[in-house]
């Protein structure tokens, strides 16, 4: 079997995967703001790791997921003056700004619960670690490498880069650096235009603020991730993900904090999906095509001609290398959710399917070699630096087989018994273990049991109250769409469709 094999960023190229402790993998991946709600370009990233977390279990690592929740210090250093982005929502929504946090936060588990992704080992929050952050500002302050002005502290990039390769990751050299950053308010505090925030001082107005030995103020946006990745997987670890867009200013912002504070390079391979487009287009604001999941999955947006369900999202995503760019639109979005009806149909017969306990030769040698090498190819493909979009095509190659078998258009032992068998674990292992899918009426089918599970509860209420007129109504009214409730001798209820 292949070695994994992933694209590291800082090189650009492809590299064995190897961990730093055998057995083990420190895996970090930036998380959300959480100043609003989780949009369509919250969702591949935190899919594309999640089958990358599914795979290197599956590959038998243990894997310490960490995910961070940005609940302060977030500033925008493009285009307008440094701001929390937390502390101005807040003002807007009239709400404490941990209230505020609390809600997205909140928003932000259900829809990655929709989307079927494992949560992280550890979930750490910004304004949970302030001590961390400061005492880090503290050391690379202590190394030369950060100064003081006015209650804010900056990192000296242009001395950092002297000595150090500042700009690898993301392909900037300095001049550019220099020549490309805008004029903001503030930029006098610093000693260079390419110097970045810390810390920074807060107004008096400020919400959010925090005691330092500079004064009082807030984080910057970088150190919160270089002090949480560093407390929870080391000085070094194997990984750190995130979307393209981070790797300049952020990524390369924590490279050079961690690499001072720490002395060494903080991270093995730096793994970046590509970005998604709506309709062509760069999702944005100032497009006006921000689509949030809650719209997504409620199909209420002008951009959206229909609602389109989690499952249909995650396999869409899927069907792309995480490399590649992505384009949603509605025709795309309609044509993953045939697809995945037509995979799910097919996958679900075959995980029924009985193959027979003894043991036979194939009738179709050809047919089944093939079937045995598209198999084959699924891990071949996934330690290719995680081609999802390869494998699926693969299963689509298989479904004609599956529906053959299925409408007895072909004989099941044209396949010998071990292919079969091969077949249904494989398949089983690759849908649902590392590309964690689930079927779409499967959720369907749970959402309806809990409502009639509340219904049962409210009918077995009003009968404990002698409310027999809520009672019946309720039996009454299931039964005419035809559902039966029937009362069990142990004082239960069942029902049946």
């Amino acid at each position: 079997m292949s070695q994994l094999k992933v694209y590291n960023s800082l090189t650009r190229q492809k590299e064995v995967f190897e961990s730093l402790t055998p057995g083990h993998v420190g895996m970090y991946v930036c998380g959300p703001t959480v100043s609003g709600e989780s949009h369509l370009g919250h969702a591949r990233p935190y899919i594309t790791f999640d089958v990358l977390y599914r795979y290197l279990t599956h590959l038998g690592y243990k894997v310490r997921y960490v995910r961070n929740i940005t609940d302060a210090g977030h500033f925008e250093e493009e285009g307008r003056e440094a701001e929390d982005k937390i502390s101005k929502k807040a003002v807007l929504e009239k709400l404490e700004p941990m209230e505020l946090v609390q809600k997205y936060t909140n928003l932000f588990h259900w829809a990655m619960e929709q989307f079927n992704t494992i949560p992280p080992s550890i979930e750490p929050t910004a304004t949970g670690h302030i001590v961390e952050q400061i005492g880090m500002i503290e050391e690379i302050m202590k190394a030369g490498y950060a100064y003081e002005k006015n209650g804010s502290v900056y990192f000296d990039v242009k001395k950092y880069a002297a000595s150090h390769d500042y700009g690898k990751l993301s392909g900037r050299v300095m001049d550019d650096l220099l020549e490309t950053t805008r004029e903001l308010e503030g930029q006098e505090e610093k000693r260079d235009r390419a110097d970045f925030a810390l810390w920074k001082n807060a107004a008096p107005e400020h919400i959010m603020r925090w005691k330092s030995p500079w004064g009082v103020g807030f984080p910057g946006w970088h150190i919160e991730c270089s002090a949480m990745a560093t407390k929870y997987l080391g000085a070094q670890f194997d990984i750190h993900g995130g979307g393209m867009d981070l790797q300049f200013p952020h990524h390369e912002s924590e490279i050079a904090q961690s690499t001072i504070c720490n002395h060494t390079a903080p991270v093995r391979y730096w793994m970046h999906n590509n970005m998604i487009t709506i309709n062509g287009k760069k999702m944005g604001k100032s497009y006006n095509n921000v689509i949030k999941l809650t719209e997504l999955f409620s199909g209420n947006h002008p951009l959206l001609e229909k609602a389109f369900h989690p499952m249909t999202i995650r396999f869409f995503i899927l069907q792309t290398q995480y490399r590649s760019t992505l384009d949603f639109s509605n025709e795309a979005l309609a044509a993953a959710e045939r697809g995945l009806k037509r995979l799910w149909e097919a996958y679900d017969w075959m995980m029924k399917y009985e193959v027979r306990d003894t043991k036979y030769e194939a009738k179709d040698a050809e047919l089944d070699t093939k079937v045995n090498g598209l198999i084959g190819e699924f891990a071949e493909f996934m330690n290719d630096d995680l081609n999802t979009a390869k494998v699926l095509a693969n299963m689509f190659e298989l479904v004609p087989v599956i529906n053959g078998i299925k409408d007895k258009h072909i004989a099941a032992d044209v396949l010998s018994s071990s292919t079969l068998a091969l077949l249904q674990q494989q398949l089983k292992l690759f849908v649902e273990d590392i590309f964690g899918l689930k079927s779409v009426s499967g959720a369907e089918d749970e959402k309806m049991k809990a409502v009639m599970e509340l219904l049962i509860q409210i009918r077995k209420d009003a009968k404990s109250k002698k409310d027999f007129v809520t009672s019946d109504k309720i039996r009454n009214e299931l039964t005419a769409i035809g559902i039966q409730l029937k009362d069990e001798k142990d004082g239960g209820m069942s029902y049946s469709i």
